[in-house]
């Protein structure tokens, strides 16, 4: 059933009288109420002309931010950090999240919608050729975060450098077979982390096993990053090596902490020590990861979603000026899962 400007008032606690004057800019409207009515209008998708005509010409205060997966810890981090960001400002943050990564477009095609919104966040969202299309056809403005193209603002993490970097430490504690385990290949950071590994093979001398590699296959609708996905993963790498136990890994780089979480699990229930039997370094460093003792490297999860909205408000008062692109490099954290001393998380 179309919603109606009835329904607009009633959500809003305001008269359908209100609702009228704000939709026909009528200056007896407090900016507060008018806010507050658009703000209603936009969430229960109510679009009148004149309405949409003049959220297009006077703003909307609100910032979009389509997000993959939201009950995922990088997520969480980067929306707190981007509702950071917009502190003391006049604007909002509106999100849009999808319960798989295959509703992403459903999700980015209300945000594009003409009036939503001044800006749009979009987070671990690749740009392909379609959505670069899409984008740049809105008169909105644009930033991703943890991915990036030339045309528009982006904050990301150097993922091929950390991967580097977590299996070189490994290398030096003096492992000869490191295993990998993956997300659904074709993700960046997941794609990147695979290019580290093999840098950092490459720099040792050493050439690459593809046993020891194992991809997230099975679990296309969060492409692979989640517990389970890592558990599954560990199974499958440990059953590999099941009838040639001295070939089997004596560490493995998770590609995500959330993975390396079931990957600990698995790697329990099989009867293998961490450290001991077996080393784990995960990616991102994620609040939990502190309390398991997983060495990881650690991305500015926080930092990225701040300076993601600084950008965003930056190009909604300049809106010709060049795209900037922001590179974090990750930093490695030791902590038990590769023989790090036992800290007590921070505060």
């Amino acid at each position: 059933m179309a919603v109606t400007i009835y329904d607009i008032a009633d959500e809003a606690h305001v008269s359908i009288a209100t609702v009228s004057r704000v939709f026909n800019e009528h200056p007896r409207v407090s900016e507060d109420t008018r806010r507050r009515v658009f703000r209603v209008a936009e969430r229960m998708g109510y679009e009148p002309h004149t309405g949409a005509q003049s959220l297009a010409r006077k703003g909307t205060n609100l910032v979009s931010a389509v997000v993959p997966v939201m009950t995922s810890f990088f997520f969480m981090e980067v929306l707190r950090g981007a509702q950071g960001g917009l502190d003391g400002s006049p604007y909002d943050l509106l999100v849009y999240p999808s319960r798989t990564f295959s509703g992403v477009d459903a999700q980015l095609g209300r945000a594009l919608q003409r009036g939503r919104s001044d800006g749009l966040l979009l987070v671990s969202v690749r740009p392909t050729p379609d959505r670069v299309r899409r984008l740049q056809a809105t008169s909105q403005a644009v930033v991703l975060v943890d991915d990036a193209h030339e045309a528009f603002d982006s904050i990301t993490v150097d993922s091929r450098w950390g991967g580097r970097v977590a299996v070189e430490h490994l290398i030096e504690r003096g492992h000869e077979r490191v295993g990998l385990l993956l997300p659904v290949p074709g993700t960046t950071p997941g794609d990147e982390r695979l290019a580290g590994y093999h840098d950092a093979l490459a720099a040792a001398g050493r050439e690459p096993d593809p046993d020891l590699v194992v991809s997230a296959d099975w679990h296309h609708d969060l492409q692979g990053f989640t517990r389970f996905a890592g558990y599954r993963a560990m199974q499958v790498l440990l059953d590999r090596f099941a009838d040639r136990p001295a070939q089997r890994p004596t560490a493995v780089f998770v590609a995500a902490d959330i993975m390396a979480f079931g990957a600990l699990r698995a790697a329990h229930e099989a009867g293998l020590r961490v450290p001991g039997d077996l080393d784990v370094v995960g990616f991102d460093d994620v609040d939990a990861s502190a309390y398991l003792g997983l060495t990881t490297l650690h991305q500015p999860m926080v930092e990225m979603g701040q300076l993601a909205t600084e950008k965003l408000r930056r190009r909604l008062d300049d809106p010709g000026a060049p795209p900037s692109h922001t590179v974090f490099a990750p930093r490695l954290v030791v902590r038990e899962t590769t023989g790090g001393a036992a800290t007590a998380p921070s505060a």
